[in-house]
Parts: C-alpha cells; structure tokens; sequence
C-alpha cells in the first residue's frame, strides 16, 4: 500500500477509522462543491457515537477547549468563524507531526526487521508511545470540530418549536407560540448542569409532530437526539410523514433565506437541509432504496424547488445517485461524495495504522480462556495477507460447478474429509469472512420491529407460512401500518439457521467414530477461535449445530478429548455472557479496536426485550426515553461494522463452504443420522453373544 509518499507495511494495514474521526483537513478544492451561500454540509451523519454515548460524547474538556478557541485575549470577542481557522491550523500541525513520526516509525520497523539490536527495539517502543499521544490530540481535536459543526448552529430554542409545528411558514415568528407542554414532555435532571446544556431540562415524551420539531432544537445534535431519532422515527411516523415534514420547512423558508445567520428562517432552513442529507447518508439502504415513491417525491421537490433557487440542489442528487450506485454495486459516476471519500482516504489511513499498536494489548485481556485450546489465529493471517490473490477481483462462477478445480466442483463426492484437510485457523478466517460480507449489509434499523417478521428465540422456528406471517404482522407489528419494513434480518437469521443445520448435518454424515471425533473436535476449536476473534455470530451458529439434540446423543462425545470437550462449557458461558446485557460487547474499549460480529439473533432478542411494554404515555404523546434505550442498543450495529476482519480470502474454500451449506441448509438431521450406523451405541458381538448364552442356560436350569 501507497500513501502520502510514504509506506505502509502489512503489519499496520486497517481499513476503516474511529466514527469520531472527522476528516483532518478539508482542501480548497472541497469547498467549491458546496455553494458559497450555504454552511459547510460534508458528512451531516453524526454517526453511531452520537446515538451511543448523547451528550456524553462531548465532554467537559470539549466544552472548556471549545470557549478557549477563538480568542487571543481574555477579553477579546468569540467567533464561529475564528474558532474553525484557528481549529484548522491546530489540525493541520498536528497532523503533519503525526505523519512524520509514522514514517520514521515505519522506517525504523523495516530497519529492526533486518538488525535486530535492544537500541532498535527501545526507540520502537518510545515511538509507540509517542504515536498513541499524537493520535489521541489528532482525535481530540477532531471531536472539537465535530462539537463546532453541530454547536448551537441552524437550531431554535424550544419555546420556538411549537410555532414551526402549528404554522408550517417560519416567517410569522413574531407570533407568539402556543404553550410546548403540549408536543413535548420534559424531566428534570443535574447531570446535565455540568456541560450547561440548556440548564437541567431532558426530553421525555412528546407527539409525533413535536419530536419531529425536536430535531431543529439548538442541542438536538449536541445530545445525539438527530441519530437517535432517524434510528427509531418509525414507531411514531411513516418515511412519507418525515419526509414532507422536512420539505413543508424548506419550501416555506427557502425563498427567504437571509445571508444573516442568525436570522430564524436561515436557521430552520440550513437545519432542514442538515437533517435531510443525515438521513441520505445514514439511512439511504433502508429508506429510500426499499421505497420508489419517497425516492421519487424527494428527487422531484430538489429539481422543481431546490436547485433552481440555491446550488445545493445539485449537491444532493449527487448525493442520492451515489449512494443508489453504492446500493446496488456499482459506482458508475464519479460524484461528489466519492471526490470527498478520495481526500478523506488518507485521513482513514492516517489514524487506522496506530490501531494495530494497541490490538495486542487488547487481544492478552479476552475472558473466558478456561483451557489451552489453539494458538492465536494472527500467524495465519500475517502467513497469507498481502499475496499477489488478494489483490486481484473475486471471480464471479455462473453456478458453483463452473470453472473450479475437481476437487471442489465435486464437493458432494469430497463430504466432510476437506475439512479435516484445512486448520483451525483456516476455517475460522473464511467462516469470517463469509460472515462478514452479510453483516456489513445489515442496518441497525433492520433490527427494529422484528417481532412482526416472525423473529422468536432460537428454540421456536422462523414461521414461513404466509397466512401465519400476516397475523403475526397485525398483531405484532410496532411500526404505523403504511411503514415500509426492509426484512434483510430474516435473511440474515435463516444463513445463521443454515450453519448450524450444516455444522450438526456433516458431524451426522460422517461414516466413522473415529472421523465424527475429529470433525466434533475441528467444530469446538473453530467455535473457540471465532469467539477469540470477536465473531460471536459464527460461534453461537456452530454452537447450536452442536447442541442439535441428534448430536448431542453421538456416542463420539464419550471418547472426545478432555481438553476439547470442555470447549462446550466454555461456548455456553459465552452464550450466557451474550444474552445477559444488551450492550456487553460494547464495554471498554475492545469493540473501538478489535473487530466484532454480533450473534443477530442475541441482538434481535435484546431489541424485542426492549420493545415489551407501551411506546406512549396516558396523554398520548411517545415515550422518547425508551425510543433512545432503543437506539442506544441497535446503534452498536454500525459500531462493529466500522472495523473489518482482514483476512486474504481463500475463494476456492469459501466455494466449498457454501456449497456443503447449501447443500445442507433444510437437511432432516434426524433422517441423516439415521442412514449412518456410527450414530448408534454398538454392543461388541462377542459379549452379545455371551449374554445370549448366559440367558439360555438359565432357562436351561429352571426347566431341571
């Protein structure tokens, strides 16, 4: 890998960075793409930190840097303006600092590589440490930034709310507004004093038409409300219903839009486009793409209203058309959001190197090491990263018999002894990836409502009537009836299914004791692996293949290795680990440098438990406190996805694997087992023949 004229060896190659990590530095050339009349609208998305942590991603020390910015005199007058120039230079510096002591780390890595001496090795040392401070001011001041682009900018005060609810048209903000305990229900609390947000004053509840005004409120950013609700806002409104809300607010100021910022409507107006284009990025896959007539109607109002008064216009068809070329696989034109993710690449780059430096550290603290299993997966994955077949294009196979070597198109004729062919690790890191790829394409939104899809623990079977299903639907359903539901989580829990039938249907399969030992034994150590590696999804699926009940009466487990054996407990306590907090893979700091991959069905499990009981109160109006529990909760879906395994995929075994999954998907284990005579408990011939005799010479003696 290429970047900035400087290497960057395999060792600290990672592909994605913190959602903290804003971009470092913005070009010239950046700012040309946004009209001159328009605030600075890149990557409007708060992100899943914003959901996750609220007014606690800003903390204390943001809040004192931010007053202190701006400034040369104590007296001296504070400005936006002067805050980002001085901001952007801070940044600037930093960063330049930061990647010269990265190229001096890499070049000295290379150099301890080739003469390894103890000098080498302590300066590598102190570098690391240098890097970890350089990297936590770089993020510190990305998340001033980040404070500075959402701070008391674009937003009302909430005695203002009602009136944008009631009037439609803002320009009639002199009238008085209608009492806000009508939309919106407050509580009182002290933990918010410390940041002065808006004194002591938390959101509680409030009608559909007054948490939708919520979003222009001055601290809606601020507290992760925006994140949070564009999760959740299908509860209490249809897609159509947020959409004409935001579109009514821009058409009503959009013609007046005052070069004053301060001014109300210019307020409403950037907020409205702020919180349109947060929707784009953040919820385009489960939004607009899964309905053609909010896509339509969105599209029509920026051509017809928007971009003949004001450039941005344009700036959002881009938008809209990169993330359908993104949705459906190709990326066709070369838009503006893709020019913004070529200056951001090596920013990603930049910040994701030092991850590596810490990875380690993490990897020594994991629980649940109750025996010696396996040896750490990352030989494996230093042995095969970086060959010349990662790099070229994964190859597309009409069916899975085209153009594979024998000894996978004929998989059916191989059964399981391929399996015993590849390690441990091997398997673990294809599972992975094959894990992976689905899901990086699931949305935390998926997660939401789930009991109407028919979702239920993983005792009771997916339903797959249609008539069933319907009912359920009715009964169920949380969402208003005309929302539009993406059911990608049925998808992603029948491939689970899928796993553990194949996982219990090759044990099943296999013709010998002494061949079902070691596959029983290859299963248990992938399982370890996986959840060692953080994919939890893999090792839950392998661990109910294991606890199908055929399986579990195998006479193989009677003569499994001790150490092996104890496997089983320990994925059962990981189970147990998993269903006990909703958010226990987000303790610490791991889930920030490690990859992770949930259990979905675990997930789906906590989200439903969540969503038990009334979503309103006597008055009517929505209980937004658990809307955020719920939001808080799902928002760890895009967390994980922020870091990817990076593993070189093996094609030809993945081929494999999906194909005996396949294969295996809706097997009968029971009719399996039953063809096999090394499922069954055999009594050796010569002591049944004893018995026989036995028996009949005691019948011999009774008759004397």
């Amino acid at each position: 890998l290429q970047s900035n004229g400087y290497y960057i060896g395999p060792d600290f190659a990672e592909e994605n960075a913190e959602p903290e990590e804003e971009a470092v530095i913005k070009t010239a050339e950046n700012s040309c793409l946004v009209p001159p009349n328009l605030p600075d609208f890149h990557g409007c998305s708060p992100g899943w930190s914003s959901a996750f942590y609220g007014a606690e991603c800003f903390d204390s020390e943001v809040h004192s840097y931010m007053k202190s910015l701006g400034k040369q005199k104590s007296n001296e007058s504070q400005s936006i303006d002067a805050k980002k120039v001085e901001l952007e230079q801070l940044l600037m510096m930093e960063t330049k600092n930061y990647r010269k002591t990265i190229k001096f780390y890499q070049r000295l890595l290379q150099k301890e590589r080739r003469n390894k001496g103890p000098e080498t090795k302590s300066m590598l040392t102190k570098l690391r440490g240098q890097l970890e401070e350089m990297k936590s001011r770089v993020q510190f001041l990305e998340l001033v930034k980040k404070y500075i682009m959402y701070a008391e900018q674009w937003g009302v005060e909430s005695s203002v709310l009602p009136t944008i609810i009631h009037n439609g048209r803002t320009d009639t903000m002199d009238v008085a507004p209608t009492d806000e305990s009508s939309v919106l229900v407050y509580y009182n609390t002290e933990k918010q004093k410390c940041n002065n947000q808006n004194g002591i004053r938390v959101l509680q509840a409030g009608t559909p038409l007054g948490l939708m005004a919520y979003l222009y409120s001055r601290n809606a950013f601020l507290e992760g409300y925006v994140q949070q609700f564009l999760y959740t806002f299908r509860y209490f409104c249809t897609q159509e219903e947020f959409l004409q809300f935001i579109l009514d607010r821009i058409s009503s100021t959009l013609s007046s839009v005052s070069l004053d910022p301060s001014s109300s409507l210019t307020k409403i107006c950037n907020r409205s486009f702020y919180i349109l284009q947060a929707w784009i990025e953040d919820c385009y896959s489960v939004d607009f793409a899964t309905n053609e007539n909010l896509l339509c109607t969105l599209k029509e109002f920026i051509s017809s209203k928007v971009a003949p008064l004001n450039g941005y216009g344009e700036y959002l068809l881009s938008l809209l058309e990169d993330a359908s070329a993104r949705k459906s696989g190709s990326s066709q034109q070369y838009s503006c959001m893709e020019k913004f993710e070529e200056v951001e690449e090596d920013r990603k780059t930049l910040h994701s190197i030092c991850k590596k430096l810490s990875e380690d550290m993490y990897r020594k603290n994991f629980n649940w090491k109750l025996s010696k299993g396996i040896g750490p997966i990352a030989h494996y994955q230093r042995e095969r990263l970086y060959t010349i077949s990662s790099v070229l294009p994964k190859p597309c196979y009409d069916s899975f018999t085209e153009e594979l070597p024998v000894s996978f198109a004929k998989a059916d004729e191989v059964g399981p002894y391929l399996l015993t062919e590849y390690s441990v690790q091997q398997l673990c890191c294809q599972l992975t990836l094959l894990q992976q790829e689905l899901f990086h394409k699931c949305h935390p939104v998926h997660f939401l409502n789930s009991r109407a899809l028919g979702v239920k623990d993983k005792c009771v079977a997916v339903q797959k009537a249609v008539a069933t299903e319907e009912v359920s639907f009715k009964v169920c359903n949380l969402f208003l009836s005309k929302s539009i539901q993406d059911q990608y989580l049925i998808q992603l829990l029948r491939n689970a299914d899928s796993i553990s039938t194949w996982v219990a249907a090759e044990i099943v399969t296999c013709h010998t004791s002494k061949l079902q030992v070691s596959l029983l034994s290859k299963f248990l150590l992938i399982a370890k692996s996986c959840y060692e590696q953080r994919n939890f999804a893999t090792a839950m699926q392998i661990l109910a293949g294991l606890e199908n009940l055929i399986v579990r009466q195998l006479p193989a487990w009677k003569i499994l290795p001790a150490k092996v054996a104890e496997i089983m407990e320990e994925l059962k306590a990981v189970e147990v680990f998993l269903k006990s907090d909703s958010l226990c893979l987000m303790e610490g700091e791991r889930f920030k440098t490690l990859p992770t991959i949930p259990s979905a069905r675990v997930l789906a499990m906590h989200v439903q438990q969540l969503e038990t009981g009334g979503f309103t109160m006597t008055n009517g109006a929505h209980k937004w406190t658990k809307l955020r529990n719920i939001a808080k909760v799902v928002s760890q879906v895009h967390a994980f996805q922020e870091n990817p395994y990076t593993f070189t995929p093996d094609f030809k075994l993945q081929s494999y694997l999906r194909q005996r999954i396949t294969r295996f998907k809706d097997a009968d284990i029971s009719a399996l087992a039953a063809d096999n005579c090394a499922n069954f408990h055999h009594i050796p011939a010569e002591k049944h023949s004893r018995k026989i005799q036995d028996t009949l010479r005691r019948m011999k003696a009774t008759f004397q």
